[in-house]
């Protein structure tokens, strides 16, 4: 999918690259956790994928946003060590595993790739396991048809490809607020379910029937309206943030108004949906899990109170915010954020979540 080049933000899409203080492969604990918490139904519908599919003698398995850093052989490593004990229990021949990772042409793989001699030493049994990279989006076609055995995507399909057109009266804010048009709502909702549904579409032509998704998505809780995000919700940290710097002269307000996050956190009811309506997987788990910015680091633990979350969102955020803004407000903005996510720290009406869906290609 061609990416739109009147938001260059989207372009530079990537998570900040390097193992520096500001890296992502350093700030991305918060994503480990999350990993711990998808492992139970990472590891039934990767036990249940080779049983239904008869052990076949090569496995293709890809990481879909697998950005910089361990993570993705943490994922990678517990997927194959469960093929292999699988094979062990049933007493059938471990077969090759073709692990591919996958992020946008822009990603630090390199740093990743260094750490292939981690991945191979964690592996339990030592075998005929092979690590590739595909760049691309994954809104688009990656790889040929029935090709995919298990497919696993964490905390990236909350990205849009692109950012929603109609967000024109969604002022001095980088998302959706309290304050934001009903509009905006549906931009954002929109794009989401086209995006979405795409990203099935594709993955239904690649995977092979009876081959497995797990999914892992930051969502919402739906206790409260559509538009509503709490206190502490990070791009509600990030809005209050470009404010103060827009109101100390060094951002003009227009540059702030004509920012948005091409992101969408959705209700497990939308992402059911989307499935449903699309209809080339079978729902086989849905689950929500708490969600919280605070566990974002363990590499600062002397860090003022504040820093820790700073540190993740700008992981996620710089390469963005430095498209559109210039790289000469991103310190400011970032202390600034320590400082708004200091005074919600005990923060505990909290609207974001995980989901963790596990899906199952339809014959």
């Amino acid at each position: 999918m061609k990416r739109d080049s009147r938001y260059p933000s989207v372009n530079s899409l990537s998570m900040s690259s390097g193992d520096g203080d500001n890296s992502y492969a350093t700030n991305s604990l918060l994503q480990k956790r999350v990993l711990s918490k998808a492992k139970p139904v990472l590891i039934k519908n990767t036990k249940e994928m080779m049983i239904n599919l008869n052990f076949p003698e090569c496995i293709k398995v890809a990481d879909l946003g697998c950005a910089s850093g361990k993570n993705t052989f943490l994922t990678m490593s517990e997927i194959v060590d469960t093929i292999n004990l699988s094979c062990q229990q049933w007493k059938q021949k471990p077969p090759e595993i073709d692990c591919c990772l996958n992020d946008l042409p822009e990603n630090d793989f390199n740093t990743t790739f260094k750490l292939i001699p981690f991945f191979k030493k964690r592996l339990k049994r030592k075998g005929s396991c092979f690590v590739s990279g595909v760049p691309g989006s994954f809104y688009s076609r990656l790889f040929p048809r029935n090709s995919l055995h298990f497919v696993h995507s964490s905390y990236s399909l909350h990205w849009l490809s692109k950012v929603p057109q109609g967000l024109e009266k969604n002022t001095s804010s980088v998302y959706i607020t309290t304050s934001s048009p009903p509009s905006a709502y549906e931009s954002y909702l929109n794009q989401f379910q086209r995006d979405f549904a795409t990203f099935l579409s594709m993955r239904s032509e690649e995977m092979v029937c009876n081959g497995r998704m797990v999914l892992t998505f930051i969502g919402r809780n739906t206790l409260d309206g559509p538009l509503y995000r709490d206190c502490c919700h990070f791009w509600t940290l990030l809005s209050e943030s470009m404010r103060d710097l827009v109101f100390e002269g060094i951002v003009s307000a227009s540059m702030l108004d004509s920012f948005n996050m091409p992101f969408y956190d959705p209700s497990k009811e939308e992402v059911k949906e989307v499935i449903e309506n699309e209809g080339s997987f079978e729902i086989s788990d849905l689950e929500i899990h708490g969600f919280d910015l605070g566990e974002s680091s363990s590499t600062h633990k002397e860090c003022k109170a504040g820093q820790k979350e700073a540190k993740c969102i700008r992981a996620v955020s710089e390469s963005m915010l430095v498209a559109h803004f210039g790289d000469d407000i991103i310190d400011a903005v970032f202390n600034k954020f320590a400082y708004h996510a200091s005074q919600h720290a005990g923060c505990t009406t909290k609207t974001t979540v995980t989901l963790v869906v596990s899906l199952i290609r339809k014959q």
